[in-house]
């Protein structure tokens, strides 16, 4: 990553240029620069819409390579989207449609999920 390049992240006034920086220099970034691309998102993006998109975008390149950024993306993006605009598909797009339907075992295996699930279905009793 170029100076000039942090610089214009660094003013990012809402996640969308690191989003697309993330999406346009996947090939060429390492896992430091992806972290601080990451990192840069979590400050500026503070509807989650950036975060969400990127979460999805990442686990569909390589669930298990990005577990890690993809987990921290999540947890940012339920923290910022009090509104519930990107939470619906952000659970569908990493948990599959049936996702619902498999609520108890998924909760119980990854809290992104459960904190996923329990915003969007606060009077559920399903666990």
């Amino acid at each position: 990553m170029t100076s000039d390049e942090i610089k214009t992240l660094r003013n990012d006034p809402d996640g969308l240029l690191s989003y697309e920086y993330l999406a346009n220099h996947m090939g060429q970034s390492s896992p430091d620069e992806i972290d601080a691309v990451i990192e840069n998102m979590i400050a500026v993006d503070m509807s989650g819409q950036f975060l969400a998109s990127a979460a999805r975008y990442l686990h569909a390149i390589d669930p298990a390579g990005f577990a890690e950024p993809v987990r921290r993306l999540v947890a940012a993006t339920i923290d910022k989207d009090r509104e519930h605009r990107y939470l619906p598909d952000l659970l569908t797009g990493l948990y599959g449609e049936d996702c619902v339907a498999d609520a108890r075992r998924l909760s119980a295996s990854d809290d992104n999920f459960r904190r996923i699930y329990k915003r969007l279905y606060p009077a559920s009793d399903s666990f």
